[in-house]
C-alpha cells in the first residue's frame, strides 16, 4: 500500500508551501535517530549475551535480541502516520495457547512476521538510516548552509569572505548573494527530493511491517485460515449447544414420560390396558436409550469433561473388539482438534468392529514437536479402502479443515495402521 497523502501531495502545485516537505523531514530525521540507537542496542545486546553465554547467562538475552523487531515494528507503523495518515495495521500473527510469558514467546519465535520484523530490524539498524541522515544531509542542510552563505559572511567573515561548504571560499556580497539563490533553489529541489526519500522509505516500511494488502495472496491466505478456523470453533459450539439442548431438554421430558408409564403400569389391573401401558413403557425406553447413544455421538460429556485420553478410553470400553490405549496427553488441547480426534478413534474402531474380523486393536499416541498424533491399529484381514464407503473420506475431511494429515495403510491380509496428525498446541495443563 502507497503512502497515499504524500504521494497526492507531491504531484499538487502548493507541495512546497504545504506541510509535507516538513513532514518527510520529521519522518527521515526521526528514522536516522532511531536506526542509530537501534544498532547501539543491538551492538551492546550481542557483545554482552556473548560474553554472558559461557555462563549461560547470556543464551535468555540473546533470545530476546531476536524479537528486537517487534517494539521498532510498532514504532515504525506509528512513524508512517508522518507521511500518510491512513493506519499500517500489524501482520495478523497466532494467538499464544495459554497466557504467561512462555507460551507468548514460543508463538512468536514460530510466526513468519516476527523474523520479517527482526529482518526489518536488521535492514533498518545497518542500511536504512544512514541513508536517511544522508539525504537529509544533502536535500536539506546542504542547500541551507549555501542559503545563509551572506548571513555568514556578515557574521563570522567580517563582510569581507565565507566559506561554503568548507570547500570555496566567498569574498564578494554578490557572490554570496548568488551562492543563497543557489542554495534557495537547491532547497526547493530538496523539498521534492525529501518527499520521494520519504515515500520510498515509507513503501518499504509498509512492505516490512505493515499488514498485506487485501489484494496480496498472503492477506486472502491469512483470511481463508482464520475464517476456516473461526467455521469450526462455531460448528463445534453449535454440536454442544445441540447437546445440551437435547440432554436438559428432550431427555429429561423422556425420562419424566418413562416415569409416568411406569408408575400407571402399577395402578392398572392386568388386562389389554395394562398391556398398551407395558409397551408404551418399553418403547419409551427405548428411545431414551437411542437419544442418550445420540447425544453421546454428537459431544460426549467425558470429551468436555475430562479430555481425549478419558474420552478414548470410554470408547475402547465400549468398542466390540478389545483395544488397548495407550495415549499420553499432560493436559487439554483446543476443544476442535480433541472433538476431531475423538470422532476419528470413535469411527475407526467402529471400522474395526464392523469390517476387519480383528481379534484386538490398539490406540497410542501423545504430543510431539506441537502436534498431536494418533495411531489406531489392528490385526485384521486388512485391505481398507477410503473409497469403499468407510467413512474415512469424512474423517479425512474433519483433520484437514485443522491443517492435519490422515494416512491409512491397510495391506491385504493386514495389519491396518491409521495414523493422525494435527498441528495444535495447550490450552491448559492438567494438575
Amino acid at each position: 500500500m502507497r503512502s497515499r497523502d504524500l504521494w497526492q501531495a507531491l504531484s499538487a502545485r502548493r507541495y512546497l508551501l504545504s506541510a509535507w516537505p516538513w513532514r518527510a523531514t520529521a519522518y527521515l530525521v526521526t528514522g536516522a535517530v532511531a536506526g542509530a540507537a537501534t544498532l547501539v542496542g543491538l551492538v551492546v545486546a550481542v557483545v554482552v549475551g556473548g560474553v554472558l553465554t559461557v555462563v549461560l547467562v547470556g543464551l535468555p538475552l540473546l533470545l530476546l535480541t531476536a524479537l528486537v523487531g517487534i517494539p521498532l515494528a510498532r514504532l515504525e507503523r506509528r512513524r508512517l502516520r508522518l507521511v500518510d495518515r491512513a493506519p499500517a495495521p500489524a501482520r495478523p500473527v497466532r494467538q499464544p495457547p495459554a497466557t504467561g510469558p512462555w507460551p507468548w514467546l514460543v508463538t512468536r519465535l514460530r510466526e513468519r512476521a516476527t523474523w520479517r520484523e527482526l529482518g526489518h530490524a536488521l535492514l533498518f539498524a545497518l542500511l536504512l538510516w544512514p541513508l536517511d541522515a544522508l539525504v537529509v544531509a544533502f536535500a536539506l542542510a546542504a542547500p541551507l548552509h549555501l542559503a545563509a552563505t551572506p548571513l555568514v559572511m556578515a557574521a563570522f567573515g567580517g563582510g569581507e569572505e565565507a566559506k561554503v561548504l568548507k570547500q570555496w571560499t566567498v569574498t564578494t556580497w554578490p557572490a554570496a548573494s548568488g551562492v543563497a539563490v543557489l542554495g534557495l533553489l537547491l532547497l526547493a529541489l530538496g523539498g521534492y527530493a525529501l518527499g520521494l526519500a520519504a515515500g520510498g522509505r515509507a513503501e518499504l516500511a509498509r512492505v516490512l511491517v505493515g499488514a498485506p494488502g487485501q489484494g496480496d495472496p498472503e492477506a486472502r491466505v491469512v483470511e481463508l485460515t482464520r475464517s476456516r478456523a473461526r467455521l469450526v470453533d462455531a460448528f463445534e459450539a453449535e454440536r454442544r449447544r445441540i447437546e445440551r439442548d437435547l440432554h436438559d431438554g428432550a431427555q429429561q421430558r423422556l425420562v419424566a414420560l418413562t416415569m409416568a408409564l411406569g408408575l400407571a403400569r402399577l395402578d392398572v389391573p392386568p388386562g389389554p390396558l395394562a398391556d398398551q401401558l407395558a409397551k408404551a413403557h418399553g418403547e419409551a425406553g427405548r428411545a431414551l436409550e437411542e437419544l442418550r447413544e445420540l447425544i453421546h455421538g454428537i459431544h460426549p460429556k467425558v470429551l468436555a469433561d475430562y479430555g481425549l485420553p478419558a474420552a478414548v478410553a470410554d470408547a475402547a470400553d465400549r468398542s466390540a473388539v478389545p483395544v488397548d490405549v495407550s495415549l499420553e496427553l499432560p493436559g487439554r488441547l483446543p476443544r476442535a482438534v480433541e472433538a476431531a480426534a475423538y470422532f476419528v478413534v470413535c469411527e475407526a474402531l467402529a471400522n474395526v468392529g464392523r469390517h476387519s474380523g480383528a481379534d484386538r486393536a490398539e490406540v497410542t499416541g501423545g504430543h510431539r514437536d506441537g502436534r498431536l498424533l494418533l495411531r489406531i491399529r489392528d490385526d485384521g484381514r486388512g485391505g481398507a479402502d477410503v473409497a469403499a464407503g468407510s467413512g474415512l473420506t469424512g474423517l479425512a475431511d474433519r483433520v484437514s479443515v485443522l491443517d492435519g494429515r490422515l494416512s491409512l495403510s491397510s495391506p491385504p491380509g493386514g495389519p491396518t495402521l491409521l495414523s493422525v496428525e494435527i498441528p495444535c498446541e495447550w490450552t491448559e495443563r492438567f494438575a
